[in-house]
């Protein structure tokens, strides 16, 4: 019960910042999801450092650039060009590295400080830029709401009616039964949403629909990690939950694919 306790404490403390910060918005969203973003990339690099030496500091100060340029609309060219510098700056570590002691790990190195970018810092800069736009409020309040659904839902049926594990090597208590529960928990929420912010309820469902299925694969995800680091949480920063990567792991694959639908397929 104590642990349940700090669990919904630290959840609700969390719960209140994000969706002040959405409703907000301007500045405020923005350092709030820097803080996040950059603090879950910590926790990334710290997994990948138990198998090569990592330049933690260039990744943290390219994230932070990242997620600047994302609120003053830069375009991804100069992004991608960002990425492109900090890989050589790695190499140039790397370099000097072999030339004084004999030892690199160049391409782990730079891998490693990449994939973080890619995979954490990216998802955060998208949530920064769909604030932005004129619905970006009821979307961000969906993918939120229609996120901690799933993960309400999975939870409460995969504990009751749990009885099938379809991931047993990475996450041994996930069900089936859970996993449906939570697509079905995102859903509801989604349709509640459109009935609340009186839209068409069609593509708001299929938003449920899409945070679903996808936020509970992220969450497999960084089980995947996990597993791989040998470690049973990324960070403890949060009480109850762990670190910042456990808590917002389904949010990194959902507002990639958020992003992908409202801004590119449907511009």
């Amino acid at each position: 019960m104590s642990e349940l306790r700090t669990r919904t404490v630290s959840g609700a403390v969390i719960a209140i910042c994000i969706l002040g910060g959405i409703y907000i918005g301007s500045y405020l969203w923005l350092v709030l999801s820097s803080v996040i973003a950059l603090a879950s990339l910590w926790e990334y690099y710290g997994l990948f450092s138990r198998f090569s030496h990592l330049s933690k500091g260039v990744g943290l100060i390219v994230g932070a650039a990242i997620l600047y340029m994302s609120s003053r609309g830069a375009s991804f060219s100069a992004v991608i060009a960002l990425l492109i510098l900090q890989s050589y700056v790695v190499l140039a570590i790397e370099t000097l590295r072999k030339v004084a002691h004999n030892r690199s790990s160049a391409l782990l190195n730079m891998s490693g400080l990449l994939s973080g970018l890619i995979f954490v810092v990216l998802p955060w800069a998208f949530l920064v830029m769909l604030r932005q736009r004129p619905f970006g409020e009821k979307l961000l309040f969906s993918l939120f709401f229609c996120t901690w659904s799933c993960d309400v839902f999975a939870y409460l049926i995969g504990s009751r009616f749990g009885k099938t594990p379809f991931a047993r090597n990475i996450s041994p208590k996930k069900t089936l039964e859970g996993f449906v529960g939570g697509f079905i928990g995102s859903v509801l929420c989604a349709g509640i949403l459109s009935l609340c912010f009186k839209i068409p309820p069609l593509p708001w469902i299929l938003l449920g629909a899409l945070v679903g299925v996808a936020g509970q694969i992220g969450d497999l995800y960084e089980s995947l990690f996990k597993r791989e680091a040998e470690v049973k949480d990324s960070g403890s920063l949060i009480p109850g939950h762990g670190g910042f990567l456990d808590r917002f792991d389904s949010i990194l694959i959902n507002s990639t694919l958020i992003f992908l639908v409202f801004e590119v397929i449907l511009s």
